[in-house]
């Protein structure tokens, strides 16, 4: 399961990216929230190749971004483009659109950890045409309810 979990994640990067690299994500742990049935935390590290980015999309969940290495461009819809280096953090709400997501260099990788609270089944969904003008699904990932570590499938 933990393939296809990370098969579905890595799909839902690369649509729109037909250009860029799409980014390695590597689930590190889930936890269902036992006060909130049917919700469970997760974690998650992204790496942007040198020039790379994910596409536009939005998280039913709470996502808390901390870089890593390197330097990444966000942008929700509505708000400024903003550079992160390391140390720096990022927060995306629950309906936010996330516009931009890029590796800020063409020579170096950049990597970052997100921390989502109260996700829901549907954790992650890839906007494309008109779907970024309200909320729409493409693909759902959604970890599996046990830790994961490196090399795990």
């Amino acid at each position: 399961m933990t393939i296809k979990l990370v098969a579905l994640v890595l799909m839902w990067l690369m649509i729109g990216t037909a250009v860029a690299q799409e980014p390695k994500v590597t689930p590190l742990m889930s936890k269902d929230l036992a006060e909130s049935p049917g919700r469970e935390a997760l974690m998650i590290t992204v790496e942007h190749a040198p020039g790379g980015s994910s596409a536009i999309h939005r998280h039913n969940a709470h996502a808390f971004v901390y870089v890593l290495e390197g330097s990444v461009v966000m942008q929700l819809k509505g708000g400024q483009e903003v550079t992160l280096t390391p140390g720096q953090t990022f927060y995306e709400g629950p309906d936010d659109v996330h516009l931009v997501d890029r590796n800020a260099s063409s020579t170096a990788p950049a990597k970052f950890v997100v921390f989502c609270s109260n996700a829901s089944t549907a954790l992650c969904c890839p906007l494309i045409g008109a779907q970024i003008g309200f909320v729409g699904a493409a693909w759902h990932a959604r970890a599996r309810r046990r830790p994961m570590t490196k090399g795990s499938t």
